[in-house]
């Protein structure tokens, strides 16, 4: 495992945090700094031999069409989320044909940060780590409820993924797009339609980026993500100085900076092999 080392952290943190810079300089300054990048060739191949989990029913959960229109959207990719990431590093013990999914070598990482979310999700016997995001993708007639507003995918990178823990030569984002299919008759079961594999440290540089360009910062050694709260938008347009040492949650506080809650959204995210595979679904985000 090759992570980068704190100084180059705390270079990195400096480049995103210079109001004086433009997007393109630290793009080009960060770069010069994380030279192990993983290869596209690589890229490539391990894309391939993931891409056999295509078409894979998961038969762990069976739902009724009547069961189905009692569900919005995102409480059914709560229950299917949890059970997809318990069951993807084992899918030979589930599905018919075993020899599907032999070769990947997939199996479940015990996380480097020690808690129910560590990160990465999973290794393999090849040495490159996975992080695993479900895209939900609605079924084909299908009824279900609508949600009051227009849903956007709860899937991110979030502040817990940094250069701190990122392996730039090893770490891969593994999108899943599934849908509910009807794998019996009125009986729905979660279907893998997609697979999208992205270099992890593009896709957080690319986050880190938009969050920098908004007039957002990083408080702390890559601790809390922070944006302009409305106090400190205003003081902008006044030209008059911000305070760069603390952050709050709320607007009510009076701080120049609270902490960013959408942080990390994977529809947020600005890389564009990452938007292209989201948007081959449907799933089009507006990115600020």
């Amino acid at each position: 495992m090759s992570l980068l080392e704190n100084e180059k952290c705390i270079q990195i943190l400096s480049i995103l945090n210079d109001t004086n810079q433009n997007i393109d300089e630290k793009k080009f300054k960060i770069d010069r700094i994380i030279t192990n990048k993983i290869s596209n060739e690589n890229i490539y191949k391990l894309h391939q031999s993931l891409n056999s989990l295509i078409g894979i029913t998961l038969p762990v959960l069976n739902l009724p069409t009547e069961i189905l229109s009692a569900f919005e959207p995102s409480q059914i990719g709560t229950i299917i989320g949890t059970i997809m990431d318990a069951c993807i590093p084992q899918l030979d013990k589930i599905i018919d044909d075993s020899t599907l999914i032999e070769h990947m070598g997939l199996h479940k990482h015990e996380g480097l940060l020690g808690d129910r979310e560590g990160y990465p999700d999973y290794k393999m016997d090849s040495g490159f780590r996975l992080e695993l995001k479900l895209l939900y993708v609605d079924p084909v007639n299908v009824v279900m409820k609508k949600p009051p507003t227009p849903r956007e995918s709860s899937a991110r990178l979030t502040q817990k993924v940094t250069y701190k823990n990122v392996d730039p030569s090893k770490d891969l984002l593994l999108v899943i797009a599934y849908q509910l299919n009807e794998s019996q008759p009125n009986i729905y079961s979660p279907k893998i339609i997609g697979v999208g594999l992205f270099p992890v440290i593009e896709c957080i540089i690319a986050r880190d980026l938009r969050l920098s360009n908004g007039g957002g910062r990083w408080f702390g050694l890559f601790e809390t993500p922070a944006v302009l709260s409305k106090l400190g938008k205003i003081k902008c347009k006044k030209n008059e100085p911000l305070n760069y040492n603390e952050y709050g949650r709320k607007e009510s506080e009076g701080f120049d900076f609270n902490e960013d809650t959408n942080f990390g959204k994977l529809a947020r995210i600005p890389y564009k092999e990452l938007q292209s595979f989201i948007n081959s679904y449907g799933l089009v985000e507006k990115i600020e």
